[in-house]
């Protein structure tokens, strides 16, 4: 690997996943040639880029600076490349970032679309129900749901939002009865997921009235396709995103319990790094998931059976607008 342009991307890689092999694997070199190739670049650079020790590789305060200005010049060498071309072909790696269970409900049945258009992009989905280190990873687009933080500097693009229901099985409802207000729920097996782990209370609203109730979860589970399938099961209410439910309640499997009574909601996010050009294909994938995103929404509100609100597609994503977050630390989790 003498060629400038591959030990570019591979400082890249070290740097975002701080380990030789790792890096070595994905662009199909040995650790001992990642390692000797890094070592050339640094003495050709004329400084240190790396701090390594027995437990980790980091980067120097030289080399986060390097970073930051070689990952601009490659991604304008992979738009110079794509305009080029001239044919709206996009190639190399996608890296998309998302929670396991949105990842399974509405990215991958719509992404045979997106590959039609797209035959030389290869996607890596990297799916986890906590949040992920978008930087270390080396992630290209991320869809996130719920609050932004500012510990990194990204771009956010606002495409929908994800309101939280109550729904319990026909099952369960039969054998337990259906609640007419909040103040039933703590009589009730209830199921915690994700979104309601902490359990600080759920707060309703209804009629301009707010009320709150806390209740102990019979079952806690951490991903959140497991809180629905357990709420299928019969195993008690749920709490969580209508976007995760959406089939089930679709399908009768699932059905809303007090639909009169409003919890509130989560914007749905597309989120792109900001500092550097976003590859072509991170653009491409944005904005066709934007759509993708906007029509799922529209049923959605289609099917919501309570009156129209501000939460709706047309007041809410008629004033979206793209923000940036500010940057404080380089290695931090959004």
């Amino acid at each position: 690997m003498n060629d400038r342009f591959e030990s570019l991307k591979l400082f890249v890689r070290v740097a975002r996943t701080g380990s030789f092999s790792v890096a070595g694997r994905e662009l199909g070199i040995t650790q001992p040639t990642a390692s000797r190739t890094l070592a050339a670049l640094e003495k050709k650079v004329g400084t240190a880029l790396f701090t390594r020790t027995t437990r980790a590789v980091t980067l120097t305060e030289a080399g986060a600076d390097y970073l930051a200005r070689v990952e601009a010049i490659l991604a304008s060498l992979d738009e110079a490349d794509h305009a080029a071309r001239g044919t709206g072909e996009l190639r190399g790696i996608l890296r998309i970032a998302a929670s396991t269970s949105f990842a399974v409900r509405t990215v991958i049945p719509r992404l045979q679309t997106f590959k039609d258009k797209h035959p030389q992009l290869r996607l890596e989905l990297i799916l986890n129900d906590e949040k992920q280190d978008l930087i270390g990873e080396g992630v290209d687009v991320a869809l996130r749901i719920g609050a932004l933080t500012d510990s990194l500097t990204w771009t956010a693009k606002k495409v929908g939002i994800v309101r939280r229901v109550l729904a319990a099985s026909p099952a369960y409802l039969d054998r337990a009865g259906t609640p007419t207000s909040p103040a039933e729920l703590p009589q009730h097996s209830i199921i915690v997921g994700p979104p309601g782990r902490g359990m600080e209370g759920w707060a309703f609203t209804k009629d301009g009235k707010t009320t709150s109730v806390r209740v102990e979860g019979q079952l806690l589970l951490s991903g959140g396709e497991g809180a629905t399938a357990a709420a299928v099961a019969g195993l008690g209410i749920i709490s969580a995103g209508e976007l995760g439910m959406f089939e089930e309640l679709q399908s009768g499997r699932l059905v809303r319990v007090l639909p009169d009574w409003k919890m509130g909601s989560a914007d749905i996010n597309v989120v792109l790094p900001a500092g550097r050009a976003a590859k072509p294909s991170a653009r491409a994938f944005s904005e066709f998931i934007s759509s993708e995103i906007r029509k799922q929404q529209t049923l959605l509100d289609q099917a919501d059976p309570g009156p129209a609100k501000p939460g709706s597609v047309a007041t809410e994503l008629s004033t979206e607008a793209a923000v940036d977050l500010n940057a404080e630390r380089i290695r931090r989790q959004v």
